[in-house]
């Protein structure tokens, strides 16, 4: 199955962290220190790590508001 580059944003907007200290929190609402730290020691492997670097690219550009605007 083909995802598209929409529904994979929806996907981001609407996944929460499933462990750790913001463990609830929406990916797109962790704190930007979080997730810098997770750039520089490394974002696990597969899809959960492929959606924190989105959210670190998206965070880097400002676009927190227009995902946000995604959740269900």
């Amino acid at each position: 199955m083909v995802t598209s580059p929409q529904n994979e944003l929806v996907k981001l907007a609407n996944t929460k962290m499933p462990y750790g200290k913001y463990k609830g929190y929406y990916l797109i609402d962790l704190p930007e220190h979080y997730i810098v730290w997770y750039n520089n020691k490394g974002f696990p492997k597969g899809k959960f790590g492929n959606l924190l670097r989105l959210v670190y690219e998206i965070k880097l550009n400002g676009l927190e508001d227009m995902i946000r605007k995604l959740k269900i």
